[in-house]
């Protein structure tokens, strides 16, 4: 049969219509065409396969959809789309020159990006950093903000990229397991899986600095660095795991030390007026007793003589070796108490020799 002008009119199939070989459509496909393993292929400068739902029901969805390749405009980008048409919207776009495995799904469902074999549900490969951003970009009326999540071969961390790209976590490789760990019933631990309060720090490596704290700040001035606060009386335990030993520390009224759980025997006890009290005796260790202490036995005619020694007394409103005293202002309790302690040994030296002397003259007088 021959044809004119109808040979370019719509054709229209009543019936089911089967290509047992390969399909072109397009304003450039040619007689001849090598299709090579194509089975449809859509050939000319605008490429477009367009889902137009004719639902009229209002039960029935109606969103026409629409794939699109490459830009229609001089200069455009080259890029495969799928396109919400009655929203307005793409949703889904791939742009030419992403590279092989940019966004994979195994056959568990796995997903990778960057990454051709997913081992795990989202699986994020990257020469550099691989990295997810989190971004309020403020068009649900709160104010923007940025945060990353990536890792590298120095850390894993959070990056505040809104604040100056501050890293505010990190985590360095080769941390030990349990690190920081937070129990279901929101205890934390610090180097334990197990914490038994609040907030549990652990250590096993017999270093001994388990807990610093540090203010770096250049300026010189008087910080609180830590406080405890309790409805009642704060406490401080001290337990010794070798011996068994264990002390409180609490302030209520006063300022406590007690030795032994449950024990309510105040072994130190400082009052808010300064007030000091102890179970016990004080020995210090700090003394330097001025003159030597005990030493002034050892060469007693070496001491200046009583009469020296009065005069230096009076002279300076104080006993030579114990020094000057003034009063309402603090001294130090352990040099001061040495000292004394000198005085009163060369006094008693002194009335050594002045009964000496006194058992001389009586002898003397007797005679």
């Amino acid at each position: 049969l021959g044809f004119s002008t109808a040979a370019t009119a719509d054709q229209v199939f009543n019936d089911d219509v089967i290509i047992t070989f390969s399909l072109c459509v397009g304003n450039d496909c040619v007689n001849g065409e090598s299709f090579g393993f194509d089975t449809i292929r859509l050939k000319e400068n605008n490429l477009r396969i367009a889902f137009v739902d004719t639902s009229t029901s209002a039960s029935f969805p109606t969103n026409d959809w629409e794939i699109e390749v490459n830009s229609s405009n001089n200069g455009g980008e080259n890029y495969f789309a799928i396109d919400d048409v009655s929203g307005g919207r793409t949703p889904f776009r791939v742009q030419a020159g992403a590279p092989t495995g940019s966004l994979w799904v195994d056959s568990a469902g796995d997903v990778g990006i960057g990454q051709q074999n997913p081992v795990v549900d989202l699986h994020v490969t990257s020469g550099n950093t691989p990295t997810l951003r989190l971004e309020q970009n403020g068009t649900s009326g709160f104010a923007s903000q940025t945060f990353d999540v990536a890792a590298n071969e120095a850390n894993f961390f959070v990056r505040d990229v809104t604040n100056s790209s501050r890293l505010s976590f990190r985590i360095r490789p080769g941390a030990p397991e349990s690190s920081i760990d937070i129990a279901s019933d929101g205890d934390v631990g610090v180097g334990t899986s197990a914490p038994a309060s609040q907030l549990h720090v652990r250590s096993t490596d017999a270093s001994g600095n388990v807990l610093l704290l540090e203010e770096a700040t250049g300026t010189q001035g008087r910080r609180t660095m830590m406080e405890i606060r309790n409805q009642g009386n704060p406490e401080l335990a001290l337990s010794n795991t070798a011996n068994g030993r264990y002390w409180q520390v609490h302030g209520g009224l006063n300022l406590v030390i007690e030795e032994g759980a449950g024990n309510t025997t105040d072994l130190f006890t400082l009052s808010p007026a300064g007030d000091l009290t102890i179970a016990g005796t004080l020995t210090t260790a700090g003394g330097t007793c001025g003159g030597g202490c005990d030493a002034v036995f050892d060469d007693p005619e070496a001491l200046p003589t009583l009469q020296e020694h009065t005069e230096a007394m009076w002279a300076n409103g104080y006993l030579p070796n114990v020094g000057p005293t003034i009063e309402n202002q603090p001294f130090n309790v352990s040099d001061k108490v040495g000292r004394m302690l000198n005085e009163l040994e060369m006094a008693h030296i002194y009335v050594a020799q002045l009964d000496a002397r006194v058992r001389e003259l009586e002898a003397r007088y007797e005679d």
